[in-house]
């Protein structure tokens, strides 16, 4: 198992710092995550020869290794052209991740939820076009569910994981997601979403969230009534309300050997302690 840091919060630190900056805190691996001058959000790579090399070198100067790379692209797009154009982008983020020698990517799914079968019509011709690139390179791929993407919950998640029926494409379940993963279950029953995800939960992402359909759904006022917009947090383990005991107890339980990301955003003001305490909590529970 890889237990690996999204050092999102560090992103503004040049590379090398944010690599060395990893290594202190006792990381042996990073999933790297969106940054401006490398992979930005829903727009091509940044990433050039020079600033590859300069990754590569500083993962090797500083002793830490990739777990996976993690780019976002609207490859689900009900729109053509957008899709097209994430299309190209993901495909210059495989040759990149290649020349990174990292193994796994992970990703979302996309899309939109009010256009759901037009988003996942655009998500099979996607994949028609880049597995082929992600079996030629070796890299494999874990898919996210992500609120307001045209899949949100852990079922049709799995099942259209499944559904691609390639030994190397699994799925990740996101902690902080649970309450959205859960559909219309108030209370979020976790273990029973990762039991269902069984042989193809090969990653997770870990950090706390505030349950948005507790007090009747009244916990979070949002106006204008109705609005569909959809709230989850990063947060550090405790300071939410997802069950710890069921997620760790289950990993547990499943013998997960995969990728466990850190993946708190909601401290950047103190990142380093953030994430110093995620590590020892995430590595004493799956030492047990």
């Amino acid at each position: 198992m890889k237990i690996a840091l999204d050092p999102y919060m560090f992103r503004a630190l040049p590379i090398d710092d944010m690599v060395r900056t990893v290594a202190e805190l006792g990381y042996g691996y990073i999933e790297l995550s969106p940054r401006d001058d490398f992979i930005p959000f829903f727009l091509r790579p940044r990433a050039d020869d020079g600033r590859i090399a300069e990754l590569k070198n500083s993962l090797r100067t500083h002793g830490v290794k990739l777990s996976s790379v993690l780019p976002l692209y609207k490859w689900s797009s009900p729109d053509e052209t957008e899709r097209q154009a994430a299309v190209r982008y993901w495909k210059r983020m495989i040759e990149i991740t290649a020349d990174l020698e990292c193994p796994l990517m992970n990703s979302e799914f996309n899309g939109r939820p009010e256009r759901a079968a037009e988003s996942e019509a655009a998500f099979w011709g996607s994949l028609e076009e880049l597995l082929p690139l992600f079996e030629r390179e070796g890299i494999a791929l874990n898919l996210e569910a992500h609120p307001d993407d045209f899949c949100e919950e852990n079922t049709p998640a799995v099942d259209l994981v499944r559904a691609i029926n390639k030994p190397w494409v699994n799925y990740l379940y996101c902690a902080p997601h649970s309450f959205h993963l859960s559909g219309a279950d108030p209370t979020a029953d976790i273990a029973a979403m990762m039991r269902y995800a069984g042989d193809k939960l090969q990653h997770v992402h870990i950090a706390d969230s505030f349950n948005h359909k507790g007090s009747s759904g009244l916990r979070y006022i949002l106006n204008p009534p109705g609005t569909t917009a959809r709230i989850h947090q990063h947060l550090d383990i405790g300071q939410g309300e997802v069950d710890w005991d069921a997620f760790f107890g289950t990993l547990r339980e499943l013998d997960f050997d995969g990728v466990a990301t850190a993946c708190v955003f909601a401290w950047e003001e103190r990142a380093r302690e953030s994430s110093a305490f995620m590590l020892d909590r995430i590595s004493k529970e799956l030492a047990s």
